[in-house]
């Protein structure tokens, strides 16, 4: 019997610069639930995964983030609140493929501390 070792993702690490304004932006923008914080790491709650924001402790980790893609239900009208919130969008949503009758749709936007993730949604068409 073939198991894989690696049973699922269970957290994500995000290097930030300033810890304060990225976890106000986590928490109030996207409105991801705080679990805890310390003086140099804030962890969310993002549907059974968690968000690890931590200040880089070494220069070569400041260089770089993986992007996120946060999955909405309506990627429209989700983008449009974090807009009004004033999110930085690096696009319109969009349509990025088409397998079937199902469309996914994309957008990029940056958080506070320059890194770049997405919205994206899948939506079925008949």
């Amino acid at each position: 019997m073939n198991t894989n070792m690696i049973q699922k993702v269970g957290q994500i690490g995000i290097p930030v610069i300033d810890l304060e304004r990225a976890t106000h932006f986590y928490q109030e923008k996207l409105e991801l639930p705080l679990l805890f914080n310390t003086s140099s790491m804030a962890f969310f709650e993002c549907n059974g995964l968690r968000l690890l924001l931590s200040i880089a402790e070494k220069e070569t980790f400041k260089q770089s983030s993986s992007v996120i893609y946060f999955q909405v239900e309506n990627i429209k009208k989700s983008a449009d609140e974090l807009l009004g919130k004033g999110v930085l969008f690096l696009d319109e949503p969009h349509l990025v493929a088409k397998m079937g009758q199902t469309e996914t749709w994309m957008t990029f936007f940056q958080d506070t501390e320059g890194n770049t993730h997405a919205l994206m949604s899948e939506i079925t068409t008949s």
